[in-house]
């Protein structure tokens, strides 16, 4: 990586700097940082990042390939099943050909043709047809799936939306795929549709046939009805004109022949008749009963009757030569012989009536036949004027005639060819039974989830970072913050053994070759090139709980355990972290007391045995602490000890909370920040350096603690990033 010399002035670190504010004589002072160059794309840095937000980035990672197992696994299972078929552009003859039909050669289908027959798959009639068929209006699975409103018509859409109909390349076969989520119902759903399609096509072609022979029959019976009434009227012309003929002529003529003959007849029997009745009426006028016409002779009626007549008057005369005529018997017998004679007489005049009725009827039928003879001669004339008419008459029914036997051979022609009609289409591959489902596709679900998780977890992993405010590095604190940096003191659990269990304090006299040791020689030796004579050195941080209670008492024990006389002073007056490292400070008078002049500096001080370090601990009696701990108390104990010691370290309060901590700090030589590895947030460190007094704080720099030198290394950042080259220095 190429570097460049940045040069700290007032604008590099103006962010440290707000309305009203003094700038510190520390930052005033221009000093050479390295920073990175900008001339390429930094991929070290990219890989850190990666490194850094590796959980991120795995979790995210993770989570997307869960969800996308989670998603296939809950996916339902499609199956899809294909069929195909083909369209045929061969037909056999199978019935004769008539004359009338054309011989044409055939044609191979057109592109539009297929396409036409494509679209005809998912036609109204094939869906309602396979729908009828295979009942799936009444399947609970696609009417569940279809949803609510007509059950025809929401199958007919769910039908659409699951089925495919496509040709197959530039060739003559239409592919049918259907999907389901049951692989035999997609199997008979496509088979049914391929079916359908080349019986549609065959019945297509049977229903033309019979339309045809619909269309030619409906002609044929007005054709017979045309040729019915053409002959018909020429059949009621020859009637109406008389034109009527046989072998012998004209019925004009025959009737007029027949008409003399019978007229012949007529008179003679019509003279027989009134001769028979003048006959009659004669006899009847001279006789008392009529039993005397002649006519009645042949009467069976009258027969009989006279029988009885002769009976009656035999026991009329016996009855009244015995009894006389006054007898009742006589009385009865006369009576049956009058009812007897009545009754003759009446039928004497019955035969006389249809002596009269003959009579009359001949009278009748003679004048008819003269009438009618009349008329057939009149009829005879006219008839023979009517000929023309006839003979255009006789012309229209021989046309109609003609029409209607043409009609009727091709009638008889397509009846015959019925049921050898050929489909256009054919089964080519049925469809089988699906045996894996079509979806969901599980690598394919897999690859995606794990695309998407590649990019989102790029994404979180940079947003994150960018989102992040920690401190990491001393790059961090020199560019972001623009104040120097000291060093970094590692976390006791990343450069011991694993296992090995030791406070910090007693890590750094154990291990004194250790990394966690050399981390606080290395905090010294920054501290006194970044500073001039500073004996008098504070550690503080911004906010609590970063550290600096250890590192001032490492950094107190490190520099005794050198051979130096060093005192560690506890001006933390809440928490009191060095005060809780004498073992016997209970009883004991500390820096209060000391302050308030109750006891010397050595009888308050409390030695480290393994060191030799001299601690002033805070004793638990601190109700006016504040005041003496920034007032000229503080000074003159504090130019004590740079007589008595080579170096002082105060422990001071967080500088955020506590506001003595920053007139504690413009009592010492030099301060030095402490700042919390990948937890105190930048800002926290940029509040906590604008509230120190102006020209009044001399900041040594700013160090890292509880650094994780494995993280660090692997982050890529800063000196820390080689620990594993020289980590073997360390025992």
């Amino acid at each position: 990586m190429s570097t460049a010399v940045n040069t700290l002035d007032s604008s590099a670190v103006g962010a440290l700097r707000g309305p009203g504010d003094v700038l510190p004589a520390w930052l005033a002072e221009p000093r050479a940082v390295p920073v990175a160059g900008n001339d390429r794309i930094d991929l070290k840095f990219l890989i850190g990042i990666f490194r850094r937000r590796s959980g991120l980035f795995v979790s995210v990672l993770g989570g997307s390939l869960a969800i996308g197992a989670i998603v296939t696994a809950l996916q339902p299972r499609i199956y899809v099943a294909h069929a195909d078929v083909t369209l045929s552009n061969k037909t056999a003859m199978i019935a004769p050909a008539s004359t009338n039909d054309r011989v044409t050669e055939q044609q191979a289908p057109t592109d539009a043709f297929v396409d036409t027959q494509v679209a005809q798959v998912t036609s109204s009639d094939n869906m309602n047809a396979v729908i009828d068929r295979l009942g799936l209006d009444k399947d609970p699975r696609i009417v569940a799936e279809a949803g609510r409103g007509a059950a025809r018509l929401a199958t007919i859409d769910y039908l659409r939306k699951h089925l495919n109909v496509q040709r197959i390349g530039s060739t003559y076969d239409i592919g049918i795929t259907y999907d389901s989520r049951s692989a035999d119902q997609a199997a008979k759903v496509a088979n049914a549709f391929a079916e359908q399609f080349t019986r549609g096509a065959l019945d297509a072609k049977r229903d033309g046939a019979r339309q045809t022979t619909g269309m030619i029959a409906a002609r044929l019976d007005q054709l017979r009805s045309q040729a019915l009434a053409d002959s018909a009227a020429e059949q009621n012309y020859r009637i109406a004109h008389n034109l009527l003929s046989t072998n012998q002529g004209t019925l004009t003529e025959q009737e007029i022949s027949a008409y003399n003959q019978e007229l012949a007849r007529a008179r003679a029997e019509q003279a027989e008749d009134a001769a028979r009745l003048d006959a009659a009426r004669h006899q009847q006028a001279g006789a008392a009963n009529g039993g005397n016409v002649g006519e009645t002779l042949a009467s069976p009626a009258i027969a009989a009757l006279r029988a009885q007549q002769a009976t009656a008057a035999g026991e009329l005369a016996s009855l009244q030569a015995r009894y006389g005529s006054l007898h009742p018997d006589v009385i009865k017998a006369r009576a049956t012989l009058r009812a007897l004679d009545e009754q003759v007489a009446g039928e004497t005049r019955r035969v006389i009536a249809g002596l009269e009725a003959k009579a009359q009827a001949s009278d009748q039928r003679l004048a008819s036949l003269s009438g009618s003879l009349t008329q057939s001669r009149g009829a005879l004339a006219i008839s023979n004027s009517a000929k023309t008419g006839l003979q255009d008459l006789e012309k229209r029914a021989e046309t109609s005639n003609a029409l209607y036997e043409s009609y009727l051979n091709r009638y008889k022609e397509l009846t015959a060819r019925e049921g050898t009609e050929q489909a256009d289409a054919e089964m080519l591959h049925p469809a089988s039974v699906p045996l894996v489902p079509d979806s969901p596709h599980v690598l394919i679900n897999l690859i995606l989830s794990f695309a998407v998780g590649l990019g989102l977890g790029v994404a979180a992993a940079f947003l994150a970072e960018l989102n992040y405010s920690g401190i990491t590095t001393g790059d961090d604190i020199e560019q972001r913050l623009g104040v120097r940096y000291l060093g970094s003191i590692p976390s006791l659990g990343s450069v011991m053994v694993r296992g090995r269990k030791a406070s910090p304090t007693e890590a750094l006299i154990e291990s004194p070759r250790s990394a966690f040791a050399e981390s606080f020689r290395s905090l010294r030796a920054s501290i006194a090139m970044n500073t001039t004579n500073a004996k008098v050195i504070a550690i503080t941080s911004s906010l609590p709980d970063e550290g600096k209670t250890t590192t001032s008492i490492c950094l107190a024990r490190s520099m005794a355990a050198s051979g130096d006389r060093v005192l560690l002073i506890d001006c933390d007056l809440r928490r009191q972290g060095v005060s809780e490292f004498v073992p016997d400070r209970e009883g004991r008078p500390g820096l209060i007391e000391v302050l308030r002049g109750e006891v010397e500096l050595d009888a308050a001080i409390s030695v480290d045995p393994a060191t030799g370090l001299a601690i002033l601990p805070v004793s638990r009696d601190t109700t006016d602490a504040p005041e003496l701990l920034t007032g000229d108390e503080m000074d003159r104990l504090l130019e004590t000890a740079r007589a008595k010691y080579h170096a002082v370290i105060i422990d001071t309060a967080p500088v955020l909370p506590i506001a003595d901590a920053r007139l504690v700090l413009g009592k010492a030589d030099a301060s030095v920040f402490v700042v919390r590895w990948r937890k105190t947030p930048d800002s926290a460190l940029r509040a906590a350096l604008r509230l120190l007094p102006g020209n009044r704080v001399q900041l040594a720099g700013v160090a890292l603690t509880r650094v994780d030198m494995r993280k660090q290394a692997r982050f890529g950042y800063g000196e820390d990033a080689f620990y594993h080259s020289y980590r073997r220095y360390y025992s």
